[in-house]
């Protein structure tokens, strides 16, 4: 079978390898469409830590960094019942990059890491599931706090993880759902996806848009940058809630002006219940993750969908091991 292996530098080569075996607990998945993680990806690339004390080691495990994978179930381990040859899943837990990854034809996981899908969807619309469900437990964490419906909502950045959380606020009621992001191109995407409107945050409308010592006109804000200025731009313009999921690399500044009604949150990792529900949300029609895929490649063209990234010339790329892509 085929799988990536990524090399220092922009070394890139497709191994031929055996086809593993699963063992107790696990399910031999035949993959049908992994999708870009822009993060491990190019962070990968330029080995820059993804976050603090975070190294990368190269060559990198084969078939590493790809985890948001949509298959079918080819075989499953002693012990699995709750899965059979034939069910379409989807991963929803990253195991770790010490373990072969998803960039590859077939690749073994946990069974329990897998969640099954509806089989009639397109493979686009189903290999981001992962992201779908870190989003997924941002937004449990929020139902429970009542910051949602309502509400005006704002999300900080529109790439992937923004684009799941804007539709995520509308399916949970928020009043009007606001973006922002630097990028034009990203900003357009986010109102057809059902943004009210979508600002460069540099250039947001004060009138409409106070600033603290001004009470801020957003009740909620979900940053998914993590950058410094992103999130104290939100703490700024936020009445109320301010959730972080972006990845922290850097000390916030929470100031004396922030003291007053500001509610900070964070992201609780991985779990099922999140999977369960974005997946729901995906059978109800309230979340669709096919928009955020803008191209399609072989694994053979890994280094040229990391290149769309980096030019911001792609959301995610979703890359098929087997090629042409079947019908």
């Amino acid at each position: 079978m085929k799988t990536l292996r990524i090399g220092p530098g922009r070394a890139v080569e497709v191994a031929d390898v055996p086809v593993p075996s699963p063992g107790p607990g696990e399910a031999l998945l035949r993959i049908e469409a992994v999708t870009t993680c822009p993060q491990w990806d190019l962070h990968l690339r330029h080995d820059e830590p993804m976050f603090v004390g975070h190294r990368f080691h190269y060559p990198y495990t084969p078939g590493q960094p790809g985890h948001e994978a949509t298959g079918v179930v080819e075989a499953v381990g002693p012990g699995v019942t709750e899965l059979a040859p034939g069910d379409r899943v989807s991963a929803w837990r990253d195991p770790g990059h010490d373990v072969p990854g998803c960039y590859a034809q077939y690749v073994v996981h946990k069974a329990e890491s897998l969640i099954k899908i509806p089989a009639d969807l397109p493979v686009e619309a189903t290999a981001p599931v992962e992201l779908a469900m870190c989003v997924g437990s941002v937004f449990l964490l929020l139902k429970e706090m009542n910051a949602i419906q309502g509400r005006r909502f704002g999300v900080m950045g529109l790439g992937p993880a923004g684009l799941v959380a804007l539709q995520m606020a509308r399916a949970e009621g928020a009043g009007a759902v606001i973006g922002f992001d630097l990028a034009s191109s990203r900003r357009e995407r986010a109102v057809a996806l059902g943004a009210a409107s979508a600002y460069d945050p540099r250039e947001a409308p004060e009138s409409e848009l106070p600033a603290r010592p001004a009470w801020p006109a957003l009740h909620t804000t979900v940053d998914c940058v993590g950058a410094k200025a992103s999130v104290e731009w939100a703490m700024d313009h936020t009445a109320d809630v301010v959730a972080l999921f972006g990845v922290q690399r850097e000390d916030y500044t929470f100031a004396v002006r922030h003291y007053m009604g500001t509610r900070l949150c964070g992201y609780r990792g991985h779990s099922r219940q999140a999977a369960e529900y974005a997946v729901g949300l995906i059978e109800r029609g309230l979340l669709d993750l096919a928009p955020l895929v803008t191209h399609h490649l072989p694994l053979e063209r890994y280094a040229e969908g990391v290149d769309l990234l980096e030019r911001q010339e792609a959301v995610k790329v979703c890359f098929h091991p087997w090629w042409p892509p079947e019908a």
